[in-house]
């Protein structure tokens, strides 16, 4: 879920207050189409909102992926119920002891995970949260991204091709952190067995080091290096914006998640579906969760092997009328269930189990 994404929903009916990480671009408090928005910085910024609390009275306060804050907030405001989002495996042995995990879950009215996968994670460890833990599956902003069959994504994916000189391109696109664990060096070693037999295919790189940080270090050069056979048939746009994102969808042929480790559930793939682009993922953490094999994309099980995804690939781009399938069902999937209004419905309904409304 992405908070964002609901806070229009809820503040048509609700009073809404959001505490955030300072940012030298915007005001430490402002008051923008009937949300507050409060923002301190970063080194002090739970104790401050502990603090903060004390001055208002919040009927619930939504607590995002850090348990470790939820007695600190509900001994600043005791009588406000809390809810706890969960988008990584926060509750693991290396992230928070038994006694910490077991108290946030008492204080915590309801909890929410953005996947079966996190659910399972937490309820194995801590058996007591059963009781209080929901799935809360993340959506996408229907208006941002535009399927690329219509009209504006037929545009928006000329430009982008004519931008990167790939017009007449089979393209593989790859978006997300250059990291080990999303894999996108297994998607380089796999180029050589595809344009053997797509010898236009080119793969697009899209995502920096870390979130806008485009630095190289060591993984970061090995890809460059890995890629550098390729010449052209490799891409790296480096690091773009979260607002240029949906474009950036239209202009692929295939979207590929490439994970090596368990993904909580990553948010690219209702975006590439959404756009209504033919999705290849691999089955680690919640993945599979959204992705079903030859319904609406295709799962890879030895995610380590690059003939995998080769072969995925492949079969893509040889059968035309199944992935054109798999991708107008995936788009039809976001708008009967993952988007911003059904994640708004859903959330509404944990904040009155929380207030014991229902």
């Amino acid at each position: 879920m992405m908070i964002d994404g609901v806070v229009p929903y809820f503040a048509k009916n609700h009073s809404l207050t959001v505490f955030s990480i300072s940012d030298p671009e915007l005001l430490d408090r402002e008051k923008v189409d009937n949300v507050e928005y409060i923002r301190f910085p970063r080194k002090n910024y739970r104790l401050m909102v502990a603090e903060e609390l004390k001055n208002h009275h919040f009927d619930i306060i939504h607590v995002f992926n850090r348990p470790k804050n939820v007695n600190l907030y509900k001994m600043s405001s005791p009588n406000s119920k809390i809810v706890l989002s969960l988008h990584n495996d926060m509750f693991s042995e290396k992230k928070i002891s038994r006694i910490d995990g077991e108290e946030a879950i008492e204080q915590a009215a309801q909890i929410t995970a953005v996947s079966d996968y996190i659910k399972t994670t937490v309820v194995n460890r801590f058996p007591l949260a059963e009781r209080k833990i929901n799935v809360l599956y993340s959506g996408v902003d229907l208006d941002r991204f535009k399927p690329v069959w219509t009209e504006d994504g037929e545009r928006k994916r000329r430009q982008l091709r004519d931008k990167y000189g790939i017009q007449d391109k089979k393209v593989i696109l790859f978006v997300g952190r250059l990291s080990k664990t999303k894999g996108p060096h297994i998607l380089i070693k796999a180029m050589e067995e595809i344009v053997g037999k797509h010898n236009d295919a080119v793969l697009v790189i899209v995502g920096g080091k870390w979130f806008s940080d485009n630095r190289i270090n060591g993984y970061v050069n090995m890809l460059y290096e890995l890629a550098q056979p390729f010449k052209d048939q490799i891409i790296f746009t480096k690091y773009i914006p979260s607002s240029d994102i949906p474009d950036m969808f239209l202009m692929a042929d295939v979207f590929i998640c490439s994970s090596q480790w368990n993904e909580p559930l990553a948010r690219v793939h209702y975006e590439a579906m959404a756009a209504g682009i033919p999705v290849i993922t691999t089955d680690r953490g919640g993945n599979a969760e959204v992705v079903i094999h030859g319904f609406n994309g295709l799962l890879i099980n030895n995610y380590k092997n690059p003939k995998h995804f080769a072969q995925a690939v492949d079969y893509i781009f040889s059968n035309q009328d199944h992935a054109k399938l798999m991708a107008q069902t995936g788009r039809k999937l976001i708008e009967l269930n993952f988007c911003f209004q059904h994640v708004y419905e859903r959330l509404e309904k944990v904040y009155d189990r929380a207030l014991n409304k229902e």
